[in-house]
């Protein structure tokens, strides 16, 4: 039949049945991927299951059994998404890449533009917050939480990218593997760059901070520039500018600041030692006591030969100081300056100078003792010797001619004394010189000095000049004293000689009850009565009468004046007459002694 035939001949040559449209790829490009098919799936469309072939000369099938038709015009069909099969591990491998990048690209490459905006705005807030870099740099816990978000980013985009779903056209061409790979691992370099550009921006902080630091103490060291230094106070602003320095330079010593430290050191060294550069060796002999200190504070290194450069000035200003204090003729304690000088600097130059220094003292107040002022040049001597008895070095030539110049010096400032009628000082200085130099040749003219001055300090007419150093010659009177009074005397006499004597007390005898009854005195020939005699040379003299004993606090001394002249023996007897405290002769006194003559 001829519709058979047809029929045959189309099928014979490769043709589709009558009413078919051809298979899917009719008409397409060999090659050309489907639209809409994700980057990495290769342009491949599944093949169309075969269709039965329809009998020729018949219809087309009966409609199969279903829901009831809908009348009008049938509802477009929307356009299939088609799914493609699971992607490569190498695009897997950049979305998770690009996600540590901090940017969120590997999210875009996915296109899941939700995930993006988030990945940014974790980024953005994390630079919000480190940014600028500061001298602590980044929180810890801030870079810890960020980085957990970076990985967990990586991991749920590396999750996303191995599920298969529905994706919307993507614009941009698409990306092969290995160069998705490699996009992500040039981008994350920008993190990476970011980190060290962070790290090199938080040294520059720090960098500056040190450099401000450093700045601060030096303002602190020129604000005290020359301000007074000892060892127990520092002085204002220089012991915090050391610390500054100190630490910078054992600490930082890498850093710009810590590399200024030793030209700072310098500058600090000079700023303290100004006594010592305008000549102000007594304040000079603090500040470089403290500078050579400093050494055991800070390293030996940093100060290099800072750490010995104090060692001559403070040996020059330890003796330059120690002039001073021996022209000023100064109370020192333990040697002072110089005995510091010595000992600190045995061998130096400046402590051989110490000796022909101290001789020159000692012979300028030497020189002065014939002066006016004798006792301020013997109490100055006395200083100079206490100095050089505390020396801790042998200085035996230099104690001996001290000690015999305060020798003189004693002696000249009782005699002086005397003569300025401060006849309690002469004879306490005398009395003193005697006690201290026992075999001095001078020893019995401060005896015959100080006697006349205890007479002077009661009778003045006995200090009108000074005892005669010679004994006069012509004949000598005798002058018998004898004592009716219960308690010994001390009779002190003073004229042309100058003497002592001492009677024992009366053993019988009592004291007068009042001065009607002394006719008595000395005249109970029963009664031996102690007496001594002495043999004046003829002149005037000077008597003070000390009773000793137990009732010597209540007995007055007195004093009284005679004239040895030649022809005549004399006679005296002392005795001791009590007083009432409303009798009239002596009220004040409540027992008087009297040596009668």
């Amino acid at each position: 039949m001829a519709m058979g035939r047809d029929s045959d001949e189309k099928g014979t040559d490769g043709g589709s049945p009558a009413g078919d449209d051809g298979p899917p790829d009719a008409g397409r490009p060999a090659g050309e991927p489907h639209d809409a098919v994700p980057p990495w799936v290769p342009a491949q469309q599944p093949p169309t299951p075969p269709q039965p072939a329809q009998p020729p000369g018949f219809g087309p099938p009966p409609p199969a059994f279903g829901p009831p038709p809908v009348f009008g015009p049938p509802a477009p069909a929307a356009p299939p998404q088609p799914v493609g099969p699971p992607p490569a591990s190498g695009h897997v491998a950049a979305v998770a890449l690009l996600n540590l990048t901090g940017l969120g690209l590997g999210y875009a490459l996915i296109r899941d533009w939700v995930r993006l905006a988030v990945a940014l705005a974790a980024t953005g807030l994390f630079l919000l917050l480190v940014l600028p870099a500061d001298t602590d740099g980044a929180p810890g816990l801030l870079v810890a939480l960020y980085a957990l978000v970076l990985i967990g980013a990586a991991l749920d985009g590396a999750r996303r990218a191995r599920v298969p779903v529905p994706r919307p056209p993507l614009v941009l061409p698409a990306l092969r593997p290995a160069v998705a790979v490699a996009l992500a691992l040039v981008l994350l370099a920008i993190p990476v760059g970011g980190a060290v550009a962070y790290e090199a921006a938080r040294d520059e902080a720090v960098e500056k901070m040190l450099l401000g630091r450093l700045a601060d103490a030096d303002k602190k060291v020129e604000a005290t520039r020359g301000s007074s230094v000892s060892s127990e106070d520092k002085g204002p602003g220089f012991t915090a500018a050391l610390g500054v320095y100190r630490e910078l330079g054992e600490n930082e010593g890498d850093s710009r600041a810590g590399k200024l430290v030793p030209e700072r050191l310098a500058a600090f060294y000079d700023a303290v030692s100004v006594p010592y550069t305008e000549k102000n060796y007594c304040e000079a002999v603090d500040a470089l006591t403290y500078l050579r200190d400093v050494p055991d504070q800070v390293d030996g290194d940093l100060l290099g030969k800072l750490a010995t450069w104090p060692d001559d000035p403070l040996a020059t200003s330890l003796l330059e100081c120690g002039k001073q204090g021996l022209a000023a003729g100064e109370s020192v304690a333990d040697g002072g300056d110089l005995g510091e000088l010595i000992a600190t600097f045995p061998k130096s130059t400046q402590a051989a100078a110490v000796k022909p220094a101290v001789d020159a003292a000692i012979d300028e107040r030497a020189g002065k003792l014939g002066g006016a002022d004798p006792c301020t040049s013997t109490t100055e001597l006395r200083n100079i010797s206490d100095m050089v008895n505390s020396f801790q070095t042998d200085t035996a030539a230099l104690k001996k001619s001290a000690a015999s110049a305060v020798e003189s010096g004693t002696y000249a400032c009782g005699v002086d004394q005397f003569k300025d009628k401060k006849f309690d000082l002469a004879l306490e200085t005398l009395t003193a010189f005697r006690s201290t130099y026992k075999d001095s040749g001078r020893k019995d003219r401060a005896r015959d000095i100080a006697i006349a001055a205890e007479i002077a300090a009661e009778r003045g007419a006995a200090g009108k000049r000074l005892p005669p150093e010679n004994t006069p010659g012509g004949p000598r009177l005798e002058v018998v004293i004898s004592n009716d009074a219960s308690d010994a005397v001390e009779i002190l006499y003073t004229g042309p000689v100058t003497g002592t004597i001492k009677i024992k007390a009366c053993g019988g005898c009592e004291n007068y009850t009042s001065y009607d009854a002394v006719d008595k005195a000395c005249k109970d020939s029963g009664k031996g009565y102690p007496k001594k005699t002495l043999r004046l040379p003829v002149g005037d003299y000077h008597f003070l009468l000390k009773h000793s004993g137990d009732a010597a606090d209540d007995v007055t001394s007195t004093t009284d004046g005679m004239s040895i002249d030649p022809g005549y023996s004399y006679t005296y007897c002392s005795y001791v007459v009590e007083t009432g405290p409303f009798d009239s002769i002596r009220p004040a006194d409540p027992v008087d002694p009297v040596l009668a003559g």
